[in-house]
């Protein structure tokens, strides 16, 4: 669950592998495209939306994808994976099947990440995972 940076638009993520995004404080769902193209997002965690088409590999199913997370500075983003990959995209990555910029493996599947406030690639990285052990 994201918000807006002026936290008048809510988007989620559905069990059905929807995005959605609905207006704060009225609940409305908005619909228009062309609107929510417009709005620009204080976080973003979702795995959907055309934002981040290019974390997903050619033979990625939709369940593949667990987590993902936009650096503080809107142009990184980290996802985790049912595979216990955990990779670095340029954000944003419209583009379909995109190259990562870093990957480790962890131990088992990855449901949860977070980039540090201070992430930076030419910095020591300090990504935070949540691991289903």
């Amino acid at each position: 669950m994201d918000f807006s940076a002026d936290s008048s638009y809510l988007q989620v993520s559905t069990g059905s592998y929807k995005r959605q995004v609905y207006e704060v404080p009225s609940g409305k769902q908005l619909v228009d495209q062309a609107v929510i193209d417009r709005i620009t997002w204080a976080t973003w965690t979702s795995v959907l939306g055309d934002e981040v088409i290019g974390i997903w590999s050619r033979h990625a199913e939709k369940a593949d994808v667990n987590c993902a997370c936009v650096s503080h500075s809107g142009i990184n983003l980290v996802t985790g994976d049912d595979f216990g990959m955990v990779k670095l995209f340029d954000f944003p990555c419209p583009e379909k099947f995109v190259r990562t910029c870093f990957c480790m493996v962890t131990a088992t599947s990855t449901v949860d990440i977070r980039i540090s406030s201070g992430f930076s690639r030419r910095h020591k990285m300090e990504i935070f995972s949540s691991l289903n052990l």
